[in-house]
């Protein structure tokens, strides 16, 4: 498996504010998923999905370090190579696996520049 981009996610302080941006300026479509205050963002159309996006409140994956900008999550066939990959070539775990039901295995890892990325396993459909 590729290790492509297969998710990003937007962080909000205010999440009805930033959903009204992204649907008039990008004419991105929003629908409640999982815990409060979480939307699946559709960018694109059928013939051309883009991306799965989500919004969800801003959070500290790193105590002190709020996530700014989009968070990126990698899809990863491996979650276990991944994470000692990660480790010997000098990054670090910051959130350790985290198993989301119907959807796959998470990690989010810190690298050799200070970025917070996300690496899934996803379950098989």
């Amino acid at each position: 498996m590729p290790n492509n981009l297969k998710h990003f996610a937007v962080h909000a302080d205010d999440l009805d504010r930033a959903r009204s941006f992204y649907t008039k300026a990008l004419g991105w479509r929003f629908t409640p998923w999982g815990p409060p205050g979480f939307f699946l963002i559709k960018t694109g159309t059928d013939e051309e999905p883009g991306v799965q996006g989500a919004l969800q409140q801003r959070r500290e994956i790193v105590a002190g370090k709020p996530m700014f900008g989009f968070e990126c999550t990698i899809g990863v066939s491996s979650i276990d190579q991944t994470i000692a990959a990660v480790e010997a070539n000098g990054g670090k775990i910051v959130m350790p696996k985290f198993t989301i039901p119907t959807v796959g295995t998470l990690i989010f890892f810190e690298d050799t520049e200070g970025n917070i990325v996300g690496a899934m396993q996803y379950e098989e459909k």
